[in-house]
């Protein structure tokens, strides 16, 4: 047995310290490898810590609530076999070598398991991107580790994967948010597969919508929230924003009948079946369109130089528990409608877990903010700390609107734009933000 110490490592960039929030283990536990031992705060998300050693747990070094600096150690542990020793300040997370192949292996199996398609990882340390990234095995050995992993994973699969039922990965994920049991909600799929509208109507109304009791009055006359972690690095990006860009604003009501339509052509498709969408995925493509029409709206300020981004990185403000945070799709204007609408439904189902990583975070190069879900017609947003353009997208709804010098009822919402004006001039703010209204009245325009 060697008593290993494991040191508090940079799960982002340059970060400087961490929040312990809750600890999973204590001491005197057994943990294994890549066993999650506690979740941590840092400025930009809130990140699960696997431990790098198997053994049972010596000491705990920091409480609940406590802020550690990065290389501070967190746990000790009597550990069992060969260790590779955390460093001070390591950019990833130490794993014991000798167990690596067989790690490799089983997430392998489990993967091919639990999803058609590659995903974004969403528990841990940012995304596992595409397959060739992960190292290839060679030889009997991989082949043997895989042989060995097979049966573990298989096991550790959820009965309602292992079943008969037949549901998309969005779908179980879905299901597991809602707390419905897939096994037994009754299919109405085409080809016998669980729907969206299956786990809705499965689940309880209260918990799918809304809470529709009001809270009672608390006792204490204030409530005191301290300012750290995500809020105080929300708080100093907003501030840093707005007293350094030069912030305009314009705003332009539009008739979204057309894009309500194809929303709910979209929706009966059979090749968007058990994926959501919403018009927020054709503001997404509109503003996409747009920006290749207007590209130094998709750009970058630095003093020296205005950086103009080939490559749309699409960030999407997420409010959560803990404070509005704005991951991003990479290369979001490469993919394809289906495409898109699957990662804006990781991207939210994985703010609401708080298992947005820093990488999720970083390198957007413009927002969408969607002020509309909460029945709000239009609104001012602050540009994002490195982008110049965000566009808040108002709520949708019946209204007036003049066709042919009539007065006939519309879907009608207002799109409004906030740009940095040392990049972006009125005329360019113009032309995109009617670009994009051109789209939300006319989404045909999509296929040129």
């Amino acid at each position: 047995m060697t008593l290993a110490v494991f040191n508090l490592p940079d799960v982002g960039e340059g970060l400087t310290e961490a929040e312990i929030v809750s600890w999973k283990v204590a001491a005197g536990d057994q943990v294994t490898v890549n066993q999650v031992i506690c979740e941590i705060e840092t400025a930009k998300s809130i990140v699960e810590l696997p431990c790098p050693f198997a053994g049972t747990i010596e000491k705990l070094f920091a409480k609940e609530g406590d802020t550690v600096l990065v290389g501070n150690p967190i746990i000790s542990v009597q550990a069992e076999g060969n260790i590779l020793v955390a460093g001070p300040a390591t950019s990833s997370i130490p794993i014991v070598t000798e167990s690596e192949t067989m790690h490799e292996a089983v997430a392998d199996v489990a993967s091919s398991v639990a999803s058609d398609e590659t995903k974004p990882n969403l528990v841990g340390y940012g995304s596992t991107g595409h397959a060739a990234t992960r190292r290839k095995r060679s030889g009997s050995l991989g082949a043997a580790a895989a042989a060995t992993a097979i049966p573990s994973a298989t096991s550790a699969i959820p009965s309602e994967l292992s079943s008969d039922v037949i549901a998309k990965p969005p779908i179980r994920k879905l299901a597991k948010d809602l707390k419905v049991d897939l096994s037994k909600v009754t299919a109405t799929g085409t080809s016998g597969e669980i729907t969206r509208e299956d786990v809705v109507n499965a689940a309880t109304q209260a918990s799918v919508f809304r809470n529709l009791t009001t809270p009672a009055i608390p006792s204490e006359r204030e409530e005191r929230i301290p300012v750290k972690g995500v809020r105080k690095a929300i708080a100093t990006a907003m501030v840093q924003s707005a007293f350094t860009a030069p912030h305009v604003s314009i705003f332009v009501d539009v008739d979204a009948t057309r894009t309500m339509e194809y929303v709910k052509r979209l929706k009966a498709s059979t090749d968007f079946a058990g994926v959501k969408v919403t018009p927020l995925l054709l503001m997404a493509k509109a503003m996409m369109w747009a920006v290749r029409r207007n590209p130094t709206v998709n750009s970058t300020w630095t003093d020296k130089e205005i950086i103009v981004h080939n490559f749309v990185n699409f960030g999407v403000a997420a409010a959560t528990p803990r404070g509005l945070i704005v991951p991003n799709i990479k290369d979001a204007d490469r993919m394809s409608m289906l495409e898109l609408a699957k990662q804006l439904e990781i991207l939210a189902a994985t703010a609401r877990e708080g298992k947005t990583t820093p990488d999720d975070m970083k390198d957007g190069t413009i927002t969408i903010t969607n002020i509309g879900v909460f029945g709000v017609d239009t609104g001012t947003p602050i540009l994002n700390p490195g982008q110049v353009a965000i566009v808040a997208l108002g709520s949708i709804r019946p209204k007036p609107w003049v066709v042919n010098n009539e007065i006939v009822i519309r879907q009608v919402t207002t799109i409004g734009a906030t740009f940095d004006h040392r990049v972006v001039d009125g005329d360019v703010a113009s032309r995109f933000v009617q670009d994009v209204a051109s789209v939300i009245e006319e989404p045909a325009l999509l296929l040129d």
